[in-house]
């Protein structure tokens, strides 16, 4: 296997298909798909069973008793599942372009991190791509998008931009190239060294923070976020609170004064 593509999922079985669907079309196939499931109960396991033998590259599950918002331990233990060099992370509600793999593998770079987007779409759209659409690609054709209900905008263009016009838009992009849960990669070797995610943190910043200790321990980032697509589905939120969001901005905090490189708390506290 050349790469890892590590995707986080919790009780969203229907999204996750949708997601797992999008990986069976990548142009570049020798990649091993990594389930990391912060707790779901047995239907998406019975999903990940039926769809395994559907697709064409390995479906690990790697699974977590369910102990309310533990994303950053589960993505730790996919980390150390992962059998290749290189790790993609994505969210089992991220549907992948079909060139999502190899734009990640042609863009990989000792000495840096990639950082992505996504392009994201209501409810009614979300609910209603279906299986045979992914296959298509229907759900990034933007006149497709647009005859569903999606409103006009100017970020529509991160779905119809191509070539040198992704490329001069990456270039041009005000949004900085950050670690995005939803998007991003890296080389195993850095993940470990920096001792994976945080697990003090729970939802809100603790993707940035691993990117901030990256940062630290002296990688750069590059900016691919009009090259390696994916459509992010609704959903609600249930998890997010103020608390939390006050513990995390002081973790960051602290990570940026100190250069902290190495979390106390993460791959090896598993």
């Amino acid at each position: 296997m050349k790469i890892s593509v590590i995707a986080s999922t919790y009780n969203s079985e229907e999204w996750l298909e949708k997601v797992i669907w999008g990986l069976s079309v990548q142009t570049e196939t020798d990649f091993e798909i990594i389930i990391a499931d912060d707790g779901s109960k047995p239907k998406t396991k019975e999903l990940l069973d039926a769809l395994r033998p559907k697709i064409g590259m390995p479906l690990i599950h790697v699974w977590q008793e369910d102990n309310g918002f533990q994303k950053s331990q589960i993505l730790n233990k996919a980390i150390m599942a992962s059998t290749t060099d290189y790790l993609v992370f994505t969210d089992g509600d991220c549907i992948p372009r079909k060139d999502f793999v190899a734009t990640h593998l042609e863009h990989r770079e000792k000495g840096y991190f990639l950082s992505g987007g996504y392009f994201m779409l209501p409810m009614d759209i979300s609910k209603a791509i279906t299986k045979e659409d992914i296959l298509n690609q229907n759900c990034f054709d933007l006149q497709w998008l647009l005859d569903h209900g999606l409103k006009k905008s100017f970020k529509n263009s991160k779905l119809s931009a191509t070539g040198w016009f992704a490329k001069l838009l990456n270039f041009i992009t005000p949004t900085k190239p950050t670690w995005n849960g939803h998007n991003a990669s890296g080389w195993k070797e850095d993940l470990v060294f920096i001792n994976g995610f945080n697990q003090e943190m729970q939802y809100g910043g603790q993707d940035r923070e691993l990117g901030e200790r990256l940062f630290n321990k002296g990688l750069k980032s590059k900016q691919i976020r009009y090259s390696a697509i994916v459509v992010h589905l609704d959903h609600a939120r249930g998890y997010v609170n103020e608390a939390t969001w006050k513990k995390n901005f002081a973790i960051r905090e602290n990570t940026r004064k100190n250069k902290v490189v190495r979390t106390p708390i993460g791959i090896d506290s598993n």
